[in-house]
């Protein structure tokens, strides 16, 4: 049975990326392209658009790119235990299978993943480690 010690990737570091995709994952589609106004007589609704210079995106790309390369196969592992695709006794397996189709657009794969942040704090919770301390500490 594999557990949270067995992470290459800290849970300081898995804790920012949760909160960077938790900001991301409620970003909307955007309602008006070009508003001609500024932020605060718009309400600040923009911050909430999906915009393509969106600072959270870059902040996310930045942070999972600067992973190493297992810190990136073991973020991927975890979205996949967090998602139900195998429990803590596969993980290995699932770290292997991660390995395999690692690539240059890890970044980008996952942030195509709906919930992101929760799926990785449940593969955290699957290997019986918990970001919620990290979390209430950070903010």
């Amino acid at each position: 049975m594999a557990e949270v010690s067995d992470l290459t990737i800290p849970l300081e570091k898995l804790s920012y990326i949760v909160l960077k995709a938790r900001e991301y994952d409620v970003k909307e589609e955007v309602s008006e392209p070009d508003p001609g106004s500024n932020s605060s007589d718009d309400g600040m609704v923009s911050v909430l658009e999906d915009h393509g210079d969106d600072p959270v995106r870059k902040e996310l790309v930045t942070c999972i790119r600067e992973l190493n390369e297992d810190e990136q196969i073991d973020l991927v592992a975890l979205v996949w235990l967090g998602r139900g695709d195998g429990d803590s006794e596969d993980w290995e397996e699932l770290r292997e299978q991660a390995r395999q189709a690692r690539n240059k657009r890890t970044a980008r794969y996952l942030l195509g993943i709906p919930m992101l942040g929760d799926l990785i704090e449940e593969g955290v919770d699957k290997l019986g480690g918990s970001l919620a301390e990290i979390e209430s500490e950070t903010i």
